[in-house]
Order: structure tokens, then sequence, then C-alpha cells
């Protein structure tokens, strides 16, 4: 028996992993799950017990930024952890979450002066959603207690965040433990109608929005959207074109908008936070993710003077009254800004637009396939769909990428990359090359061509 082999048996009798059904771990064949034990990381490349390779096209689930083991990163948490490792955030403060708030506040210009530190990306729509429920109350209207969501949007599996995941598959299992929220219709620009571009479909679904805003704002506190792509949602890309016309309709009839950049914030999309591209700020903004660079856990809520002030208050129940043990962890302080520092010192944002154009070029060929629909990009985030009726399509694609020394977990039938943003020329053309032969033996394993 080989490392590897040691390790994945006693994995699957200690560790209940997320987000997959145990059983297709366990199995063998067409239902199987391939579950790998990883012993290292260097770069855009991950390596198990026996020494194989597999290039992390996802940066694990959406968060590394700079490659496994980043030297820099890697550096600053040294010097931290002999400096101090963590301590309560209540009635202390330190170092590294007063710079880390300064300077994520001057990336908005100001306009979102007020950082709230959480530990993930589900407890920051937790905290948003809260914090736009008690405004309302402390401003003394009491009636604003709904939320309001795009159709297939997610925003995180805690049973609040569920109130605002538009996705059966995590929602419908627990749904009576989850508040209601309504759902306007998504500019997602895949639903295009003939002769529709993306900006028209933009507009259309807006009139969703002001339609239901016009009958029910008077109890509506706040929209939340992710913006310019839904990710669960297949990586649903939209125009900026709809975020203008949300802003409007938000300040408007009186009603938060928060913008979920938990995972399209951090340069994802091309500009360092999705809703620049609209030319707007939101009230309430959410990161998490790449924020510490994929090191470790942490989520920020941002906001406005105006929400912040509704809270401050010489009544302790008029606060904000949220917490967890690990707010504001020094350790993911100090990653979340060396991450912020090799943004700025390498001009990630501009050499990103070039290596989006690499990627384009890249994967250019995939789409002249006869199952491969609606090829699109934003930034470093790259998707098609592909048209199979197959059920088990997504793991069996999954398979056949570990075979072939990639990463990939297609959502459903839509493979998509966002890869770490130093992955190089070569690699990028690797990934290529190894996706068109997954898709060939995938579609062969399906019985489709």
């Amino acid at each position: 028996m080989t490392c590897n082999d040691a390790l994945l048996q006693r994995s699957l009798n200690a560790v209940w992993h997320p987000c997959t059904q145990m059983k297709h771990h366990a199995e063998t064949g067409a239902a199987s799950l391939p579950l790998i034990p990883i012993a290292r990381g260097n770069g855009v490349w991950l390596y198990d017990f026996d020494g194989k390779r597999y290039l992390d096209a996802i940066s694990s689930w959406w968060v590394n930024l700079f490659g496994h083991a980043n030297p820099r990163i890697n550096a600053a948490l040294r010097e931290q952890m002999d400096e101090l490792e963590h301590v309560i955030l209540a009635g202390f403060t330190h170092r590294p979450a007063i710079e880390l708030s300064e300077r994520l506040s001057a990336l908005t210009g100001g306009v979102l002066g007020h950082c709230f530190f959480a530990s993930d990306g589900a407890s920051a729509t937790e905290i948003a959603l809260k914090m736009s429920f008690h405004f309302w109350r402390n401003r003394g209207n009491g009636k604003k207690q709904d939320f309001l969501c795009l159709k297939g949007g997610y925003h995180g599996e805690t049973a609040g965040a569920l109130s605002v995941t538009d996705v059966p598959l995590f929602k419908d299992a627990y749904a009576p433990l989850v508040r209601v929220s309504a759902t306007v219709d998504s500019p997602d620009a895949r639903l295009a109608r003939d002769g529709e571009t993306p900006a028209d479909v933009a507009r259309r679904t807006a009139d969703s929005l002001r339609r239901h805003l016009e009958a029910h704002h008077e109890t509506t506190a706040a929209l939340i959207v992710e913006p310019l792509v839904q990710c669960a949602n297949g990586m649903s890309m939209y125009d900026p074109e709809y975020l203008r016309r949300a802003r409007a309709l938000c300040d408007q009839y009186s009603v938060h908008l928060i913008c979920d950049e938990i995972a399209v914030g951090c340069g994802r999309t091309g500009t360092f936070f999705a809703h620049e591209q609209a030319a707007i700020r939101p009230d309430i903004l959410c990161l998490s993710k790449g924020i510490s660079g994929g090191y470790l856990p942490l989520s920020i809520v941002l906001t406005t003077n105006a929400v912040f002030e509704a809270f401050y208050d010489d009544a302790t129940a008029r606060g904000f009254l949220h917490s967890h043990s690990y707010t504001g962890n020094a350790l993911a302080c100090r990653a979340a800004l060396e991450t912020l520092n090799i943004f700025e010192s390498d001009g990630i944002i501009e050499k990103n637009r070039a290596l989006s154009a690499h990627i384009a070029c890249c994967i250019a060929h995939i789409a002249e396939h006869p199952r491969v629909k609606n090829p699109r990009q934003r930034g470093m985030i790259a998707a098609f769909d592909v048209a199979t009726d197959d059920p088990g399509f997504s793991r069996k694609f999954y398979r056949e990428a570990l075979k072939r020394e990639i990463l990939l977990r297609p959502i459903g039938t839509t493979v998509y990359f966002m890869p770490p943003y130093t992955i190089t020329r070569d690699e990028c053309e690797f990934l290529a090359q190894r996706t068109s032969e997954t898709l060939a033996a995938a579609l062969e394993d399906s019985g489709e061509k």
C-alpha cells in the first residue's frame, strides 16, 4: 500500500469532506469521486505523496491568488508569528487589522470606511444581512426586514446565507430552517432572447427588479448580488449595466445594495473590485477567499459612514451584535496585507490583463468543439458549457482531468478556469491542451462525442 493509499483510507474513516456525497469517495467506477492526499504545493502545482502533480486551475475553490507556498506571504507570516498570533478584538486592537482596514477603505476611495472582520464568506453574508436589518430598525423603520437576491445566486450555506441563496441543491434540504427571500430575474447573458446583447439582458432584468421594488420597497431591507459573475450558477456572466441600474433603483427606493465579492473580488474580474466596472459603490461589501491570498480563513464586511453611524449610540442594544472568537486574527490580516503588497508592487491588475488575453487565446480552440456552448470570460475567470445529457458528466470530467494532471471541478455541465495569477504562459497552454483531451475522454465515457 502506498502512502497515498494509506492516507486516503484514514481520511475516509476520519474526515467528513465538504460539499460531496462521501459514498462517492469510497466507491470505484463511474460513480466514484477520487480523493487525493496532497503532500505539498508550489506555485500553481499540487503534489501528492506519490509525486504526481496537479495544476490547480480553480485556485483551490477560488482562494489562491499568488500560488501555493508563496515565499513573500510565507515570510510575512513567519514574522507575524514572532510578534502576535491573535488577540481578542473586543476591547483590544492590533496593527495588522488597523492597516488592513485603512488600505481596503482607500481602495474604495474612502466610501466604505468601516471594516468588520469575520472568518469566511458565509459569515460575511450573515453579517451584511444582519447589519442591514439592524440599521433599518435603529433608524425606526422596522418594517424593512426582507431581502432580495438574484435567481441562481449563491451567498453561502449557513442558515442566514441560504436565505439569499437560490441554488436548490444547497437550499432544499434545509428549507424548514431557512427564512424565505424574494428573487428577481438574473441578468445572465446566456438568457438573451433573439437579437439581445448582454446589455439588453441587463436592462430587461433590471426592469424586473424595478417592478419588485415598486411593490415591496417598504419591507425590503437590501438587495444582494454577486457583481458581474454568479459563480455557483455555472459562472453566469452579465453586463455592468445591471449594477448601474440596481444602484440607482436601490437609491430611489431606500434599499441597501450589498455586493458579495467573496469570489469575484481581489482582481478576478479584471479590476480589484468587480463593482468598479459599473462605476458604482455598494452600501455594504463582502470580501473573503482571495483576500488572504488563500492562506487563512478571513472575511471582511466594509460599509459606509451612514450605516456605521446608525449603530453609534450609548445603548449597547443599538450596537452591532455579532462576533466570533477569531475576529480580526492577526495572522490572517498579515497575510491579507502581504497580498495587497503584491498587488501594488507587482502591478498585478495590469499584468492580469495580458495574462487573461493569453488564456483566451489558449482556450479559443475549445469553443470550436461541437458540444461546447456559451464560451465566455471576464478577466481571470473563463468558462464554457457542455451540451450533454449525462447526469454524471461532472464527475467523469473531474476524474479524467486528474488523470491528465489538472484540477478542474465542473459546476454541473459548466467547465471553468479560475487559476492563480502566477500561472505562466506555458502552463496556460498546458492547461488548455489537457482540458481538450479531458473533454474528449469525458464525452467518450458518456457515450457521446
